[in-house]
């Protein structure tokens, strides 16, 4: 008891010497006593929070944004018309029973399955009244060989009428429909219409061929069981593939217990606000900035080129995220949750990605789905070497962004195709880039991404195209018509 009481008179005393020490050596404390690292360092033990750089990158794209507004405003007044359009009423007519007609093909896709399904069950027929025979292995194979006749009948009627639902769009848009917005709508429909169909043929022609050898049904996945073959060939299966947001037919899909109607009306809402915005955006300031573009294309001017694609990757940017946001997170999700479609990854981090190769299997998840389910798949199990399978899924998408681009502007003048192509070899730089040991790999390999996709390719294309729709149909046209060099040809 004796010890702990001078223990603590010690310890009393010591902390009153320290005080006193404290209030008399304030030169003289160790303010470097242990071995620490900046926190930007590598060698930091902790990386630092940027909420504040992101809160100051923010407030810097607000008043830059909110300045040119400003600068607009000032140079071109309101552009904003509510009234103004530039549309036809053929392309509006053309337009709505082109929609209204392509569907079609699904059905007509679905008519075809329904024949085939039938000549499949007759033929299982065959096979099982053969299996009763004595001569039960041969007479099975001529019952077999019997519907294999017409196989290729099948798949002949069903690649008739998706390349027609594809090319009788086509010529409607390019020919018939002036609007290039109307037209892009119109082109985009036929070509999901199409990867539908083609989606729904490939399907059924796999679960076909397992359906009448059954030793190879056990390797179908068993999601399927509840609604295996001939009984998925039915119209209400085939209408909801038709509004199903994904692109990949599957006889069933996972399913919600519910419709959210709260959730939809937010999902509505935002679609509605997002459009509204991409609208302003693009005729107050993408407009002026294309329309200023013209007579430096013309001349190529090479310095002054270069300053629009970057005067104009800001608002191309900016629309190309809304609109992404609008599709995939606000139209999808709702159109999704209408028809209580559960698998609702449309997109993955996009992002973040530090490999174009990556952004391009995880920012458009429906279409990635179908090139590797249908595509990309199929090829590597026949024995076709990887490179040459995503060699083949760049050109069909390329081929596709050229009809989405191309068609409606009514100039298929390669751009859109060359940009697929030109991520090969992006992609290649990528890869070996984001290898590079620790975190500046993957950072320049992320800001190569956003160079390369969003602050000069996007904004130099829509500079082409608009280029080449005003030098066929706008002002570059009229001034060329105008100019003494034509006066003198026409003369001739």
């Amino acid at each position: 008891m004796a010890s702990t009481t001078a223990e603590s008179t010690k310890q009393t005393a010591n902390s009153t010497t320290r005080r006193r020490t404290d209030k008399k050596y304030r030169h003289v404390f160790a303010t470097h006593s242990q071995q620490r690292h900046s926190c930007l360092s590598q060698d930091a033990e902790t990386s630092p929070s940027f909420v504040g750089f992101r809160n100051l990158m923010v407030l810097v794209l607000i008043v830059s944004n909110l300045r040119l507004m400003i600068e607009n405003y000032r140079k071109y007044g309101v552009l904003i018309c509510l009234h103004c359009h530039d549309y036809r009423r053929q392309d509006v007519v053309s337009g709505l029973l082109l929609y209204l007609l392509v569907p079609c093909h699904l059905f007509i896709a679905y008519v075809i399955e329904y024949i085939a399904a039938q000549r499949a069950k007759a033929a299982l027929a065959r096979m099982k009244r053969a299996g009763d025979s004595q001569d039960t292995p041969s007479a099975q194979r001529a019952a077999l060989r019997s519907f294999n006749a017409t196989w290729y009948t099948i798949a002949l009627c069903h690649g008739i009428n998706a390349t027609f639902c594809l090319a009788y769009a086509t010529k409607v848009v390019y020919y018939n429909i002036f609007h290039p917005g109307i037209g892009t709508v119109c082109e985009l429909h036929a070509v999901i219409v199409w990867l539908k169909c083609c989606s729904y043929a490939f399907t059924n022609r796999d679960l076909r061929h397992a359906y009448l050898r059954p030793k190879f049904a056990q390797a179908l996945p068993a999601i399927y069981s509840s609604c295996p073959y001939p009984r998925n060939i039915n119209f209400n299966n085939l209408c909801y593939f038709w509004w199903a947001p994904t692109l990949v037919y599957q006889p069933v899909y996972p399913r919600t217990s519910h419709i959210r109607w709260p959730f939809i009306l937010r999902r509505l809402l935002e679609l509605s606000g997002l459009t509204l915005i991409i609208w302003i955006a693009s005729a107050q300031y993408a407009a002026p900035l294309l329309l200023n573009s013209l007579d430096t294309i013309s001349t190529l001017d090479i310095v002054s080129i270069t300053e629009r694609v970057l005067k104009l990757s800001t608002i191309s940017l900016f629309c190309w995220l809304a609109g992404f946001f609008a599709l995939f997170q606000s139209f999808l999700n709702a159109l999704a949750e209408i028809m209580r479609f559960a698998d609702r990854e449309f997109y993955e981090d996009w992002w973040n990605v530090s490999s174009i190769r990556t952004y391009w299997t995880s920012w458009n998840k429906p279409v990635t789905n179908f090139m590797r389910r249908h595509i990309y798949s199929p090829l590597v199990g026949r024995g076709v070497p990887r490179s040459v399978a995503q060699l083949v899924v760049f050109l069909l998408s390329g081929v596709l962004h050229e009809l989405l681009v191309g068609v409606p502007t009514h100039n298929v003048i390669g751009v859109a195709f060359a940009g697929m192509m030109f991520q090969i070899p992006l992609i290649m730089l990528t890869d070996a880039v984001q290898k590079i040991k620790g975190m500046r790999g993957k950072v320049a390999g992320n800001m190569i991404f956003w160079a390369s996709f969003c602050i000069v390719g996007q904004p130099l294309a829509a500079l082409l195209y608009f280029f080449a729709w005003q030098a066929k149909y706008g002002s570059v046209s009229r001034q060329y018509a105008e100019s003494p060099t034509m006066h003198l040809l026409t003369r001739r």
